[in-house]
C-alpha cells in the first residue's frame, strides 16, 4: 500500500466501540460467500462502533460542504478473504444526507439516513440514533457513557476486535475492497448504559440484553484508498442487509440493559 495514494481523508473523534460475541451461524447468511467469518478462539463478534466524523476530504480538494462534520453509527462483523482480515459492515448510519448519498450510490456501501445526536456534559456523553429514511428499517441506539481517563494497553482480543485495516462490500453482486491506514488505537474502557438498541435487527432480540464488551478512543485519522475488485462475478445466494426494506409486519423490541463496566475478564466463550 506504500506505493498507492490515499483517496480520501477523514477525522474520527470520540469513538465508540461496542462488541458482542455471537454465533457464526447467525451472521453467515447476511455475509457474501466468498467471505469467511472471522472467529476468534472459534467465537464470531458482532460491532456497534459510532464516532463524530470530521475533515472529511478528497485528495487534492478542501472539506466537502455537507460532509465536513457528521455523526456515524455503523453496524458490522469481522471477515476474511485470503490472508487478509478486515470488516464486513451491515448498515452504517450517518446524520449527512449528502454523505449517505455519495456513500451509497449504486449501492456501494448500505449508508442510511438517520437523525443522530452526540453530547457531551463534564466527562459524561450522551449518544442517541434514530434512522429515518423512507423504506428503510427505522434502527435506533441510545446511549449514555463516561470513557476512563487512564489508556489501557490493549490485550490480543482487543487488538483483533479493533486493528482492522480493510473493509469489504458487494454493490452489484461484485466483491470490493476498501484498504484504510491509521495508527494504531489509543484505547480507553468506559462505563455506561445502554437505553435502547434496536440495531442489527436481523439478529435474535437476546442479543440486546446481553453487556458488551466496550472501549472508547478519543480520535484518528484515516486514509482511505480506491477500490479494489476482488472477483468479476459472485453468486447472489446472500441476503444483502443494504436493500432491506421496512415493512410494518416486522417488529423489533428494544431493550434496557443494565450499567456496564468493561474489565479485563472472559467474556464466556465482545470496526
Amino acid at each position: 500500500m506504500a506505493t498507492r495514494l490515499w483517496l480520501m481523508k477523514q477525522e474520527w473523534k470520540a469513538v465508540v466501540f461496542l462488541h458482542w460475541p455471537v454465533k457464526s451461524e447467525w451472521l453467515r447468511r447476511f455475509v457474501p460467500d466468498e467471505l469467511e467469518v472471522d472467529l476468534y478462539d472459534d467465537q464470531a463478534w458482532l460491532g456497534v462502533v459510532f464516532f463524530q466524523a470530521k475533515a472529511t476530504r478528497l485528495r487534492f480538494l478542501p472539506p466537502v460542504p455537507g460532509t465536513r462534520s457528521f455523526l456515524e453509527l455503523n453496524v458490522r462483523t469481522y471477515v476474511k478473504y485470503g490472508d487478509r482480515r478486515g470488516v464486513y459492515f451491515f448498515s452504517l448510519d450517518a446524520s449527512s444526507p449528502l454523505a449517505v448519498k455519495t456513500a451509497s450510490h449504486r449501492g456501494f456501501l448500505p449508508y442510511r439516513y438517520a437523525e443522530i445526536s452526540m453530547t457531551k456534559k463534564a466527562a459524561d456523553w450522551r449518544f442517541s440514533s434514530r434512522r429515518i429514511e423512507a423504506g428503510r428499517f427505522p434502527e435506533s441506539f441510545d446511549m449514555s457513557y463516561t470513557p476512563v481517563s487512564i489508556p489501557i494497553a490493549s490485550s490480543p482480543i482487543e487488538q483483533w476486535l479493533t486493528e482492522r485495516y480493510c473493509l469489504w462490500t458487494q454493490p452489484e453482486n461484485r466483491l470490493y475492497r476498501v484498504d484504510i491506514a491509521h495508527s494504531p488505537w489509543a484505547l480507553h474502557y468506559l462505563k455506561g448504559h445502554i437505553d435502547q438498541n434496536k440495531m442489527a435487527s436481523f439478529l435474535p432480540a437476546s442479543l440486546h440484553r446481553q453487556q458488551p464488551m466496550a472501549h472508547y478512543s478519543r480520535k484518528q485519522r484515516v486514509c482511505f484508498y480506491a477500490p479494489v475488485k476482488e472477483q468479476k462475478e459472485i453468486g447472489c445466494g446472500k441476503l444483502n442487509l443494504g436493500n432491506l426494506k421496512f415493512t410494518p409486519k416486522l417488529k423489533t423490541p428494544g431493550s434496557r440493559l443494565g450499567v456496564f463496566q468493561w474489565q479485563l475478564f472472559s467474556v464466556g466463550l465482545l470496526f
